[in-house]
C-alpha cells in the first residue's frame, strides 16, 4: 500500500500541528502527565486519519473492453433515469456512488477512450447524498467516448466535508480504463450518466470498489 501524492500537504500540516501541540504540553505542563498523553494520543489519531484517508492500496484492476468499471469506492445510492442537462441534454441512466471519509478517494476512468468533454464548476458544499448536490455543488464533468461511439459522463462532486476536487484530465486526453483521473478530499460522490437501457450488474445499496467492481456493460 502506498501513500497518495495528494496527501503530502495534509500530512505535513498534521505533523507540524502535532509537534507544536507536544511542545506546548511539555513546555507549559512539564509535570502534568495527562497533558502529555493527550498531546501524544491526539497527534497519533490525526496522523492515522490522514494516512488511512490518503492510502493508495495495491489492486488487481478489473478490465474489459465493454465493461463499465466503478470509478470510486463507496455505496451505490442512486440508480434512476434522469434528464442530463449539461452535455447530453436528454434522458440518461444515472448511477451514483457515495464515498464516506473511510473509503479510498481515488477516482478512476470507468472505460477507455477519448476525453471528449471536461468542465469544472465552482459551487456549494451540500451533503453529498442530497439530490441537489449533483447540480449545485462544486464538481467536475468528464465525458469519455468509447471506441464504439458510446459516451459516458461522470462527475466528481464535492460534499459537506470535501473542499477540494483534484483532476488530472483535459479534453483530448486518452482515458485508460482504471487509470487515475482525480481525487476528492474528505467525503464525496461520483455520478455516472449511462445510455438508457444499459445493462447493470449493481443495485442500490451495493458496496463497490474502484477499478475492481463491474457496474455494467456498454
Amino acid at each position: 500500500m502506498k501513500f497518495h501524492k495528494e496527501g503530502y500537504a495534509s500530512l505535513l500540516l498534521v505533523l507540524v500541528f502535532s509537534a507544536i501541540l507536544i511542545f506546548i504540553a511539555h513546555y507549559f505542563f512539564p509535570t502534568f502527565a495527562i497533558a502529555h498523553w493527550f498531546a501524544y494520543l491526539l497527534s497519533a489519531f490525526l496522523t492515522i486519519v490522514i494516512v488511512q484517508f490518503f492510502r493508495d492500496p495495491t489492486r488487481e484492476h478489473k478490465k474489459g473492453d465493454n465493461l463499465i468499471i466503478a470509478p470510486a469506492d463507496g455505496k451505490v445510492v442512486v440508480i434512476e433515469e434522469t434528464e442530463e442537462a449539461e452535455y447530453f441534454k436528454g434522458k440518461r441512466l444515472q448511477v451514483s456512488i457515495f464515498m464516506s471519509p473511510i473509503n479510498v478517494h481515488i477516482n478512476r476512468y470507468p472505460i477507455s477512450g477519448d476525453v471528449s468533454f471536461f468542465k469544472y464548476h465552482p459551487g456549494k458544499f451540500l451533503a453529498a447524498w442530497e439530490p441537489k448536490s449533483s447540480t449545485d455543488n462544486e464538481r467536475t464533468t468528464v465525458v469519455v467516448k468509447h471506441k464504439n461511439g458510446t459516451e459516458i459522463l461522470f462527475r466528481q462532486i464535492a460534499g459537506a466535508l470535501a473542499r477540494r476536487i483534484v483532476w488530472y484530465c483535459k479534453e483530448g486526453d486518452k482515458a485508460e480504463q482504471c487509470g487515475q483521473m482525480g481525487f476528492i478530499k474528505f467525503g464525496s460522490r461520483v455520478d455516472l450518466f449511462l445510455p438508457v437501457g444499459t445493462k447493470l450488474d449493481v443495485k442500490i445499496g451495493d458496496v463497490v470498489k474502484g477499478s475492481q467492481s463491474v457496474l455494467g456493460e456498454i
